[in-house]
């Protein structure tokens, strides 16, 4: 059992002893060739530590002492869980705690949706963790953030879950085809080629999710259905975990075409980002104007995702906060011209 064993010098410097249950326990938390204890000390530069067998000692000022213990106890957690403890994950836990956004960040981080191919997917930010929690708990939910936050991939792990526990008998997949305008006559190919390239990303997500092997056998028996939205008109989804993915470039019609689909034992996840449309110029997206129609519906949720969300490379959390300001600033102009002219009239 880990334990952690306090003392207070009479200077007012701390001194405290976490001992780790193993050599094995402890390499898994403080990194291999102690990158992450390497991390911590360049975070905490005023504390002490020092490793001496299965023991680390910290010592320094009583409050950057308490800090570094609590990072030391939801790494030790992780660590425990048999989550791999890398310095993205240090930096993630470090924000939630600067943030003080959730009690036991190791708790988000360990939350487990699907083990597949030896992999854990999982949520690794509150954010997230709310998102999952919130299609567990609602028919109909919208994951709304920028590129990046992990919109359709949980929804997806959420859906191959579902299938996996029998809690419904199929997946339905369904993107806008947005650039062809939803009529793909004009392209060359088949149908599937046609359409293939708006769906590619979704395929690519099953893949990570599920023997590759088995995913044609089971789109040849209609369990897993990957279409584009336009396929969804005059039918009625009972039974099946239906994702509605980039659905930004839906018109209003379409939200409202495919959100009348839904049948009985169905679940919808609708994930988009708004501020990446492609829809014709003055074409109003569908996902800008639903959280005003339906805010306030029984067992429909609104999740939001942020740029602090964002688990790709650490430069697209950057590049999509700048982005974020650049509109705030295109948008000031605007907004003063448009109060000048109604003053004027």
């Amino acid at each position: 059992m880990s334990e952690t064993r306090l003392d207070v010098d009479p200077l007012g410097s701390s001194n405290r002893s976490i001992h780790f249950e193993s050599s094995e326990h402890m390499v898994k938390a403080l990194g291999a060739q102690d990158e992450v204890l390497r991390l911590i000390e360049s975070e905490f530069s005023d504390v002490n530590l020092h490793v001496r067998g299965n023991e680390l000692s910290i010592s320094g000022p009583p409050a950057a002492v308490d800090r570094t213990e609590r990072l030391l106890e939801e790494i030790r957690t992780l660590a425990a869980n048999d989550t791999r403890v890398s310095p993205e994950v240090v930096a993630q836990l470090l924000r939630m705690l600067s943030e003080q956004s959730v009690a036991r960040p190791a708790e988000v981080l360990t939350l487990n949706i699907l083990s597949s191919r030896g992999r854990t997917i999982r949520p690794k930010t509150l954010n997230q963790k709310n998102y999952v929690d919130a299609i567990d708990n609602n028919t109909v939910v919208f994951g709304i953030g920028p590129a990046g936050t992990g919109k359709t991939y949980l929804a997806m792990a959420k859906a191959v879950q579902a299938l996996q526990h029998k809690e419904v008998n199929r997946i339905i997949l369904t993107r806008p085809a947005v650039e062809a305008g939803e009529r793909l006559g004009f392209l060359p190919g088949t149908l599937s080629d046609k359409i293939d390239p708006y769906l590619r990303p979704l395929y690519d997500a099953l893949h990570d999710m599920m023997d590759p092997d088995s995913i044609p056998r089971l789109m040849a028996a209609g369990t897993i259905e990957v279409a584009p939205l336009a396929y969804m008109r005059g039918r009625t989804l009972n039974d099946a975990f239906i994702i509605l993915d980039e659905a930004q470039n839906t018109t209003p019609e379409q939200m409202k075409m495919f959100l009348t689909r839904l049948g009985f034992g169905s679940k919808m996840v609708v994930t988009g980002d708004v501020t990446q449309i492609d829809l014709p110029g003055g074409t109003s997206s569908g996902l800008k104007i639903v959280s005003e129609i339906l805010q306030g519906v029984d067992d429909v949720n609104f999740s939001m995702l942020e740029a602090s969300d964002v688990v790709r490379h650490r430069l697209v959390s950057d590049i999509v906060t700048a982005y974020g300001r650049w509109d705030d600033e295109r948008r000031k102009p605007s907004t003063a011209r448009r109060r000048r002219t109604e003053q004027e009239s």
